[in-house]
């Protein structure tokens, strides 16, 4: 895992350091040719240049988010924002759902929408899958 993910995970406090530590683990394990990294100062895992799978610490939680989330059809994951993002908010580890988070992943791989591109088409997204 990029080092920059391992010291990200280690500045957080105790529960949400055990909840960034399993959903890093989970999301390479399932996603093993995606490219991790801190951007906008989060762990944020790309395919092919585009952002699907990424988490934040955000007040009282830790949020998992896939970028084009909204088109999964899951009934377990918010919609986040004005595009395709959707959301699941963890206080505690006991709180992932393994089955859940594996078929998340696979669609965060099977479902994309163009988010590396969406400056340059002015804020539209096309689908890439």
């Amino acid at each position: 895992m990029n080092p920059e993910i391992v010291e990200y995970n280690n500045k957080q406090e105790p529960v949400d350091k055990q909840i960034c530590n399993v959903l890093a683990a989970e999301i390479n394990r399932c996603l093993p040719e995606a490219e991790n990294k801190i951007w906008h100062a989060h762990p944020v895992w790309f395919l092919d240049g585009n952002p699907v799978a990424g988490y934040s610490k955000l007040k009282g939680c830790i949020r998992l988010l896939f970028w084009s989330g909204q088109s999964f059809d899951e009934p377990g994951l918010q919609n986040e924002g004005k595009f395709k993002a959707a959301e699941k908010r963890y206080t505690s580890v006991d709180e992932i759902n393994m089955d859940d988070l594996h078929r998340w992943l696979g669609k965060a791989a099977s479902i994309q929408w163009d988010y590396k591109n969406i400056v340059k088409r002015k804020d539209k997204l096309e689908r890439l899958k």
